[in-house]
């Protein structure tokens, strides 16, 4: 057995960071390249990789340590000839997020800084020198048209399987348009925006990679550089509260490996406390987060996160076993297809609905033959106008009522307090083909039918060409699940968190029904209301949906 020392590689223009986080202890076994300690400068907290693998035999740094290039780390016991075939000391594995604001990362010393170089008209910012990444993806829109931003402020986040980082500006201006939409695939030289009115703004210096002396682990190092978690694309199926593209005021403190081990198990770094080194969140605060979740003892407000199916196919869930491992390739032929980003962003999320959230469903009908009528005669009278009355829209004025009517199903849970709202924004329900999104009409208590159908049109439009925004799928206070186009009697929708209650609707039939002398033809509309049972009991549920089926069998009762 060989002992070996493995110290900091060259970590760039530092001349000496601190340990905020030791990853290893004594006793260990280590891989090359995985994470040994993790330390921050006034610009950026970096990993600190193993040249080699072995067993930890001695630790020679501790918490609050400077260290700076060439420092021994620690002591490892490697099998003879390890030494000699293991490559150098790999530069460090990935940027975390800055303990301040984003700022741009510093270039060595010797690049040369240009000059303020006034500039008139349109100027187009483009993606600087990001390092050893050939392309990255979008993942948090941090300006909109309109917005004045300063010379090196951040535009965007962008994310490679190494690391996230931020994308400044070079230029100072007004955001003319947007070149690039989340879940866009970018690369060096590709235009992010376009910026109006930025005289005298001089375009910011690139930074340089950090050098390392062997390119077994690359680190982009060009703009400030942040671990944040993966958010969905513009169209993701979000029901959350979190708003993808907004930055947070401010970021989360952890190490790049614990915001990748919290985002493989859908969990929001913004919630956890953190019990390490000035407050930092370790591994173990992430599962015992995991663990309050899964027992009920925690409740957790929506953010994008990656789908919990890691955690779960890897076990992480505590007293669930493993998820079976299996090769199907043996029973036949398969193909492999990755999920959507809407899907996998919407599953984590109706994953900790399903379990967070004590769901019930009870089912009835709404007798619509009259309301049927009446909705098919409005198109007729009204088919110049080129709006299509549905039946959803009638659906969604019923809710307004509803909610009006029993004010605990528009509300939301806040820890131990209820907040009742005095908006009536109601969500619908909308198919596309990368899996299901929902939209929110706002504002629907002072929207007529009309324009609440000519809204939803317009939303399902974006929505199936991918180019709905944030705002278009939050706020909302109850929620509409519409299968009538497809078929089907009765489900069990899940809830929305923060939401308390979300109406499901299958496919209308004809179904004979006694009137007192005879069975005559109706037209049924099957109801199934899953409602959040912490804050709405039986008896009030039962109610709110005899009442719902009551305004659809007549119409005339909404302006009572």
């Amino acid at each position: 057995m060989a002992l070996i020392e493995v110290k900091v590689p060259d970590i760039g223009d530092f001349d000496e960071v601190a340990i905020i986080e030791v990853l290893v202890k004594a006793g260990d076994t280590v891989k090359a390249e995985q994470s040994l300690i993790t330390v921050e400068s006034d610009k950026a907290s970096m990993e600190i990789p193993s040249s080699h693998a072995g067993v930890v035999k001695e630790l020679k740094v501790a918490l609050g340590d400077k260290v700076s290039e060439g420092s021994v780390v620690l002591v490892l016991e490697a099998a003879e000839g390890a030494a000699s075939a293991s490559a150098p000391a790999a530069a460090p594995a990935a940027v975390a997020a800055p303990a301040a604001p984003a700022v741009v990362a510093s270039a060595p010393v010797a690049a040369a800084v240009a000059a303020p170089v006034a500039a008139s008209g349109p100027i187009e910012v483009v993606v600087p020198e990001i390092g050893d990444f050939d392309e990255v993806a979008v993942i948090e829109l941090l300006v909109k048209v309109g917005d004045t931003v300063k010379a090196e402020q951040s535009l965007i986040t962008v994310e490679s399987d190494k690391a996230s980082m931020e994308i400044p500006s070079s230029h100072a201006g007004v955001v003319k348009s947007l070149l690039v939409k989340l879940g866009d695939k970018v690369a060096k030289g590709t235009p992010i925006v376009v910026l109006e009115g930025a005289a005298g703004a001089g375009a910011a210096p690139a930074a340089a990679p950090v050098a390392a002396p062997a390119a077994s682990a690359p680190v982009a190092a060009a703009p400030a550089v942040v671990a944040a978690p993966a958010v969905a694309a513009s169209a993701v199926a979000t029901l959350p509260a979190h708003q993808p593209g907004s930055p947070s005021a401010a970021l989360p403190h952890a190490s790049p490996s614990i915001r990748k081990f919290a985002r493989e198990l859908g969990v929001p770094l913004a919630e956890v406390k953190g019990s390490g080194f000035k407050g930092r969140i370790t591994q173990s605060d992430v599962q015992n987060f995991v663990r309050n979740v899964m027992t009920g003892g925690l409740q957790t407000s929506a953010q994008q996160a990656k789908a919990p199916a890691a955690a779960a196919s890897e076990g992480a869930f505590p007293g669930l076993l493993p998820w079976p491992k299996v090769d199907f390739a043996k029973f036949g032929p398969i193909e492999r297809k990755d999920l959507s980003r809407i899907k996998k962003i919407s599953g984590a999320n109706l994953h900790r609905n399903w379990v967070v959230i004590p769901h019930v469903t009870n089912h009835d009908d709404a007798d619509i033959t009259e309301l049927e009528a009446f909705r098919v005669q409005l198109n007729k009278e009204n088919e110049k106008s080129g709006v299509k009355v549905t039946m959803l829209a009638f659906m969604i004025k019923a809710a307004v009522a509803a909610l009006k009517k029993f004010p605990e199903f528009n509300a939301s849970l806040d820890g131990d307090q209820l907040v009742l709202k005095n908006y009536f924004h109601i969500g619908f329900a909308a198919d596309t083909p990368n899996g299901l999104v929902v939209p929110v009409i706002k504002d629907a208590d002072k929207k007529g039918i009309f324009q609440i159908s000519q809204e939803m049109a317009e939303l399902a439009k974006k929505a199936r060409d991918g180019k709905l925004g944030p705002a278009d799928m939050t706020g909302g206070c109850f929620s509409i699940s519409s299968l009538g186009g497809i078929g089907g009697k009765y489900f069990t929708p899940i809830i929305n968190a923060p939401e308390v209650a979300i109406m499901g609707v299958c496919k209308s039939t004809i179904e004979p029904k006694w009137d007192g002398k005879a069975f005559q033809p109706r037209l049924m509309l099957p109801l199934s209301l899953s409602w959040d049972h912490r804050v709405i009991d039986g008896a009030a549920a039962a109610r709110f949906n005899v009442y719902f089926a009551s305004l659809l069998a007549d119409f005339r009762r909404i302006v009572l």
